[in-house]
């Protein structure tokens, strides 16, 4: 371990003449540049150390396209955490490509596998990735306007799995870069309401080997091997490093349609996993000053249940974070990230989390990085690990709690209403905190990791037996509801009532005071079978089946319309938690209605008796701006309820803008102030109202409504 640092250029810089090189070893006694080719041995170069423990080497008429990897001579004493191994070729952790796969069959860690404390002397060439030099490329195109997140709609997809089999995407481009920047896709993406896609790891990643050797394969990408170079995997056919140029290309594509790229990016762990795991790059360059470390630096302290952990308090790490999200910030054109286990980030060098750590001062003051959407997932598995509500003004979350309650509710298993109007209001209990507010909740139901919407209305329990873990992988708290049969069925009143269920999931987390977020096929009923983790299901369990039926078309386009009215309409965007406030007109006078509250199935605002009652499954959510109101009712109950509408303040009369019934259950309206019509099972209703913009308007209404019923007093 070392207490160098340095501020020079690292990685591998192209010039007009050649290519400087600069490796971050501190602690290592030699380093030896090795530059493939296509010749049989390779070019063996030694580096130049300086003081601040970086190693540099200019290597005249060399260009592009150059593969490379470094030795690292050191002191082998694993039980001083030491483990350097000059027979293991290794990656630069600054590279911007990569080449080539891991072949975990062979010798590619640092140690014996029969003698665990002594060093391993078979060369790790040609079966280890190699480091590639990246020409010097435009930025992409920048997008036009960076939406606040209350305009935002993010739809969280896999690279790969959304055009694999996408019927309008050329064979050659299925699964890349390319494939998403294709016009069809891009054109799905704009006329379904989406603002920006929030990409599955792109960082160049890797399998685990107990993955690998059973012949399965990452698919997430949660396993990062490379947090400056976009996965080779998703390239198009074409040149060595054309990763690069074709992932600006998709930038590009999606910017010049007004959608922003958010990367999901898994700055809590590595590739190499644990310290019997093999020696890639940071294992074998400055294991202890990468690594958090157990006791005695003989083992890795583990809180993200990956095998190692980042170590954050040290400051070449939060360099090599802030460096990455400068990189695809400024050179590769994203527009967010959202952070994996965040609280992994924040620990200190005692593994304790630290909310004022310097990471997060790097991340939240960096100039750079001013503009762009930070999105924590707000948990570890360390001590203390789950902190949703805890990180500061400029993140947002993923709402756990959110996804939980509407997953309740709909089942039937919430207790009353009060859990649901406090997430549905933006979860004010959480994030209602100086500087933070309704842009601060993530609202969703579904991820990658857990079942698909359509699987979490069709089954019970789990069907993770394609992974090879006897179905004990994946978790067992699914909230889900099978609706009376475990899986697909024929029944078609179950399918019916399963496809109004996920309108009604959708409806919640569209309609909820925050940021909705989509999972890509969802809204036309993907199914993984009921697999609930399908990190290594590079297949068609995974995979974005386009073949889409006509009964979920019209779940797409119910969709479509709930997007479309939240973009339209202000009512529905809140960006604040200014609730229960009575709204005036232009001149200050009351228009006798509240911005945002609760409404009974009486007409009436809800009463304490109301939120008392345990059994209630209806709900009536009132969102008001001075010209526009919109009246929801959700209802998990399995029968009809007989309401009333408001009265005349509320709204003079309402007409259906979006409703989950079929349409032979509910006429389009309009109704009138106080009005009685039975609200359909399981349902959501959207109604528009009608509302006076001036008290003298509504003074107006009032003495006509006086006059049309004489005996309302």
């Amino acid at each position: 371990m070392s207490n160098a640092i340095t501020d020079a250029p690292l990685g591998a810089h192209l010039t007009d003449d050649g290519v400087r090189f600069s490796l971050w070893a501190p602690s290592a006694e030699s380093v030896e540049l090795i530059l493939v080719g296509h010749r049989s041995t390779p070019d063996t170069i030694p580096m130049e150390r300086k003081s601040d423990g970086c190693w540099h080497r200019f290597v005249p008429g060399i260009g592009a396209g150059q593969q490379y990897g470094y030795r690292v001579h050191g002191e082998w004493s694993p039980e001083n955490g030491s483990r350097f191994n000059s027979q293991k070729l290794l990656l630069d952790p600054y590279a911007r490509a990569i080449s080539g796969g891991v072949d975990f069959r062979a010798d590619i860690r640092a140690y014996r596998s029969d003698a665990p404390h002594q060093l391993d002397l078979n060369d790790s060439l040609g079966h280890v990735p190699l480091s590639v030099v990246v020409a010097n490329t435009p930025a992409p195109t920048p997008i036009r306007r960076r939406r606040p997140m209350s305009e935002t709609v993010i739809y969280e997809l896999h690279l790969r799995g959304f055009t694999r089999l996408h019927p309008y995407v050329p064979d050659h481009l299925r699964g890349s870069y390319l494939g998403l920047a294709y016009p069809d896709v891009i054109a799905y993406l704009k006329d379904l309401g989406v603002t920006a896609v929030e990409l599955l790891p792109v960082h160049h990643f890797v399998s685990e080997p107990f993955v690998a050797l059973k012949g399965l394969r990452n698919y997430w990408g949660y396993n990062t091997l490379s947090f400056f170079a976009p996965h080779a995997m998703y390239k198009a056919p074409g040149m060595l490093a054309d990763q690069v140029t074709q992932f600006k290309e998709m930038v590009s594509a999606l910017h010049e349609n007004d959608i922003e790229v958010l990367l999901d990016v898994v700055y809590n762990h590595t590739a190499e996993g644990g310290i019997d795991g093999p020696s890639l790059n940071f294992r074998g360059i400055a294991q202890s000053d990468y690594y958090r470390m157990g006791q005695g630096n003989q083992s890795d302290y583990d809180v993200t249940g990956c095998g190692n952990s980042l170590n954050t308090a040290k400051p070449m790490v939060r360099r090599l974070i802030q460096d990455s999200l400068r990189y695809w910030v400024k050179e590769m054109g994203v527009d967010g990230f959202r952070f994996d286990l965040a609280t992994t980030l924040y620990r200190d060098e005692n593994h304790h989390v630290a909310h004022n750590h310097p990471m997060r001062e790097l991340i939240d003051n960096d100039p750079e990085l001013a503009d762009i959407k930070l999105i924590a997932e707000p948990w570890d598995i360390g001590p203390f690990g789950y902190q949703v509500g805890a990180f500061g003004p400029r993140w947002s979350e993923w709402n756990d709690k959110f996804r939980d309650s509407m997953r309740d509710f709909w089942r039937g298993q919430a207790t009353g209403v009060r859990e649901l109007a406090t997430r549905l209001a933006g979860s004010a209990d959480i994030y209602d905190r100086p500087g933070r507010g309704p842009h601060s909740t993530i609202n969703f139901i579904t991820a990658h990791d857990g079942f698909t919407m359509r699987d979490l209305v069709s089954y019970d329990v789990k069907h993770n037996q394609a992974n090879g873990e006897s179905n004990r992988d994946g978790t067992d708290n699914n909230r889900s509801w099978n609706h009376g049969w475990e899986g697909e069925t024929e029944d078609e009143s179950i399918n019916r009532l399963r496809r109004r269920q996920v309108k009604n999931l959708m409806a919640s987390q569209i309609l909820a005071v925050g940021t909705p977020m989509l999972v890509a096929g969802d809204e036309f009923g993907r199914t993984q079978g009921g697999n609930n983790n399908s990190y290594c299901q590079d297949s068609p369990v995974s995979w974005v089946d386009w073949r889409i039926s006509p009964e979920w078309a019209s779940v797409r386009s119910a969709v479509k319309s709930l997007l479309q009215l939240r973009s339209d309409h202000p009512a529905l965007r809140r960006t604040d938690y200014r609730y229960h406030s009575e709204l005036t007109d232009a001149d200050g006078e009351p228009l006798h209605r509240i911005d945002l509250t609760w409404v009974d199935v009486d007409g009436n605002l809800m009463s304490p008796d109301a939120w008392a009652d345990d059994t209630r499954k209806t709900l009536g959510m009132y969102c008001s701006e001075v010209d526009e109101a919109f009246l929801i009712y959700f209802n998990a109950a399995a029968v009809d309820i007989p309401l009333t509408l408001p009265g005349t303040q509320m709204g003079r009369s309402y007409a259906v803008a979006w409703s989950s019934c079929a349409e032979d259950e509910l006429p389009p309206g309009p109704y009138l102030s106080r009005q009685a019509l039975d609200l359909p099972a399981r349902s959501v209703l959207v109604l528009r109202a009608d509302v006076a913009s001036s008290a003298a308007e509504l003074a107006e209404w009032l003495a006509v409504e006086q006059t049309a019923r004489p005996d309302t007093q």
